[in-house]
């Protein structure tokens, strides 16, 4: 046995290792990409000499001490687990709501909801504009009685719901509010969390309605509504999931994301809020791509550059203003058509990674989304690979069980200096509002894109069932393609008609009058969409109203 004595000093660790290097140059390795999604370099091996710089108080520290690299909880998926958040809807508010039971009653924790194509424009279903797109992508809500139906028997006071949507998210999130209050339930009470985060869409999924000012300025709106009544809910979500999916690599995902989610800070700071009044309730929300330490390391960093900025640079004094809150989804992007029993594995490794990152809530894909809306089926078996992760791998056991690995930890270090360097690029060119207009989100992401899809017909990076081991005789998967169902049109728009026919055409009138004068005066829009929907208002007559106001955005080509 050796004794410690003097060996193992930094020094000798380097000698030693320059020993290794020499003698085992010649090894036999694969001739092959050995690079992550984002470009950055792998190396054979990882030691201490490339965590020589990081201060192991400073930069890593410990699980719920600032910066949080470990986890915002000390205790971490020992305290509590993450919210398992399947997200969920298509066609009518029935059908989305009996989905919304079943999952509950498997043992989902958290709702997430998808809204179709129209409700995501503030469309109403009759609407000419919203012809052919009912139900397909998601639930259709055009008024305050779809959401009743929607959350009819669901706890909401109890059970925290997610809501994917953006330029009318003000709107769907007045008429959940709107539809607790009817139910006795105080919105104080009430926890969840909007999506909301429409400079995204600007970025890569061009589901935007108003110009970039106005839109933001409805954001704040919401994020200065919350931070008065609304204690418990995340009036905000920012999402690096679309920027990824729409081809992004994990550095520009993490940049981007955080760059939008410091120009919400800016906006509110602006409208007179103080830091710590809202910052706690800022959440975030990322993808989880094949890589897995990149993915790991993209969590940690992103954690770790958030604290830094809200204690540093904007000087919250509340370390809940601090922490990074993320929900994360697996990619969407890398599930295949060919083979599609193979996505459980990629789901099941990406889950992984999302768990050992340290996300506070996943949804994770189901195997048959490459074809359709996810079956019962599916769902369940995706929902279940989060139960079996949660309850039989050991990995929740404890905090951050890869801290402290070379490789892990110095992957983490080049992550937020390479996203470091964006945001002073951004910061050069303007500032998030201005690389919007000059389209440098967009050709940044193109590019990257543009990459890896080179680097996949080059057999570069290989694709399991795509561009290695493609079967032309392999069993044929039986993918149950949901259908939207006619007669569940018809009954929507029946109940519409009914709703506009039944309510005060006097309170509605008076409702879109003042929900006019307070768009146009800059005041803050949710109280009076409140009563907009109080008043059975629908979805495009309040839309109708804002679109009047501020106008339609036209992105300016590349």
């Amino acid at each position: 046995m050796t004794s410690k004595g003097s060996h193992g000093t930094p020094e000798q660790f380097r000698a030693a290792e320059e020993d290794w290097r020499a003698e085992t140059a010649g090894s036999p390795e694969e001739a092959r990409l050995y690079e992550n999604h984002s470009s950055i370099p792998i190396e054979r091996v990882y030691t201490p000499t490339h965590t020589a710089q990081t201060d192991p108080l400073y930069d890593i520290g410990l699980p719920g001490k600032y910066p949080f690299t470990r986890g915002i909880y000390p205790t971490g998926y020992r305290g509590k687990l993450w919210t398992m958040r399947m997200f969920a809807g298509f066609g009518t508010a029935e059908e989305t709501n009996k989905r919304f039971k079943y999952l509950l009653a498997h043992g989902e924790t958290g709702l997430s909801t998808a809204f179709d194509m129209p409700t995501l424009y503030g469309y109403d279903t009759d609407d000419a504009r919203a012809f052919g797109e009912f139900g397909v992508c998601g639930v259709a809500v055009s008024s305050l009685r779809d959401l009743e139906i929607l959350f009819d028997g669901i706890p909401v006071d109890t059970v925290t719901t997610s809501m994917t949507i953006n330029s009318p998210a003000s709107i769907i999130w007045a008429m959940y509010l709107v539809n607790a209050e009817k139910r006795g339930i105080q919105i104080n009470k009430l926890g969840g969390t909007l999506q909301n985060d429409i400079l995204k869409e600007f970025i890569a999924q061009n589901e935007y309605m108003f110009p970039p000012k106005a839109s933001l300025q409805l954001v704040v709106d919401t994020i200065q509504f919350a931070a008065q009544y609304m204690p418990k809910w995340n009036p905000i979500s920012v999402s690096g999931y679309h920027i990824r999916e729409a081809g992004s690599n994990a550095v520009q995902e993490l940049a981007f994301t955080l760059a939008d989610g410091f120009q919400y800070v800016d906006s509110t700071l602006e409208r007179g809020l103080d830091i710590d009044d809202f910052a706690p309730r800022i959440s975030f929300f990322f993808n989880v791509h094949n890589d897995f330490f990149e993915e790991i390391a993209k969590f940690r960093a992103a954690r770790r550059v958030w604290a830094r900025a809200m204690k540093e640079k904007y000087h919250a004094k509340n370390p809940r203003s601090w922490w990074m809150r993320c929900h994360a989804q697996t990619a969407g992007a890398s599930l295949t058509a060919q083979q599609p029993n193979l996505n459980l594995v990629r789901v099941g490794i990406q889950a992984l990674a999302a768990v050992l990152g340290g996300t506070n809530s996943l949804h994770t894909n189901s195997l048959d989304e490459a074809w359709a809306l996810p079956s019962e089926k599916a769902a369940l078996l995706a929902l279940r690979t989060q139960q079996i992760i949660a309850e039989e791998t050991g990995v929740t056991n404890t905090v951050d069980p890869l801290g402290g690995s070379y490789f892990l930890e110095h992957l983490t270090n080049v992550m937020e200096a390479n996203a470091n360097t964006y945001f002073k690029k951004i910061e050069d060119l303007g500032g998030v509002l201005a690389c919007i207009d000059n389209n440098y989100f967009v050709r940044e992401i193109a590019d990257a894109s543009y990459r890896y899809q080179r680097e996949v017909e080059a057999r570069q990076r290989k694709v399991i069932g795509v561009n290695e081991f493609a079967s032309s005789t392999e069993e044929k998967l039986e993918i149950p393609v949901l259908r939207v169902d006619k007669e569940g049109e018809r009954r929507q728009i029946e109940r519409l008609k009914e709703v506009r026919r039944v309510r005060s055409s006097a309170e509605v009138s008076r409702s879109l009058k003042e929900l006019r004068r307070v768009a146009k005066s800059g005041e803050n829009t949710m109280p009076a969409l409140i009563e907009a929907v109080k008043a059975y208002a629908t979805m495009s007559e309040m839309m109708d109203v804002l679109r009047e106001v501020y106008g339609l955005h036209q992105a300016q080509a590349t």
